[in-house]
């Protein structure tokens, strides 16, 4: 989707990589291991944090992008990129960015903070392996906007819909509630409060 990365020194951003098995679940759902992953990471390191996951795998302070996470899949691997905004943010992105250290909190630096980051996707990716999905997608919405936000997405195809968080589908597509009543699962776009 042409996404940049931007980021300062003493911010944590790096890539994993997942080989997929045949019995693994669909690839696209390791974006909400990552989201968990990051989320409970900072908890920990941060646990007076209001944290909320918007989807798939954004993870929001106050309604500011405190990270972000991008997956690209080549053969029998899946690269994710986790971007953690710890001691700066961008400025100027049309949007609301933050960081720990905007927080108040004291940051960890990026080598204290990823072998958390990386305990905690283990966990995930073992529960993923292990059959997990449901419970995955479960914790996922536990930790997301709820039921009946409003959401604005902008679609892929430059086409934009309003309507509201209505949960996840079993494979982890959002469930858009629209004006009329009708339900449409969406699978890729930009996803934003309203």
């Amino acid at each position: 989707m042409g996404r940049d990365w931007q980021s300062s020194i003493g911010n944590f951003y790096g890539s994993t990589l997942v080989r997929l098995r045949p019995e693994d679940p669909l690839a696209p759902t390791l974006a909400f291991v990552a989201a968990l992953a990051v989320y409970d990471a900072l908890n920990e390191v941060a646990p007076q944090l209001d944290l909320l996951i918007k989807w798939p795998n954004d993870i929001l302070s106050g309604g500011a992008k405190i990270s972000g996470i991008l997956l690209e899949r080549r053969d029998d691997a899946v690269i994710i990129g986790m971007g953690i905004n710890l001691a700066f943010h961008p400025q100027g992105l049309g949007r609301p960015v933050t960081s720990l250290s905007a927080l108040d909190v004291r940051p960890p630096t990026a080598e204290a903070f990823q072998p958390v980051l990386a305990r905690c996707f283990s966990h995930w990716l073992g529960l993923w392996r292990g059959g997990g999905l449901p419970d995955i997608l479960a914790a996922w919405q536990a930790r997301a906007h709820a039921k009946g936000t409003p959401l604005f997405v902008h679609l892929p195809d430059g086409q934009s819909i309003e309507g509201v968080f209505d949960g996840l589908d079993a494979h982890g597509a959002l469930q858009l509630r629209l004006a009329d009543g009708a339900v449409r699962a969406i699978h890729a776009g930009d996803v934003f409060l309203i």
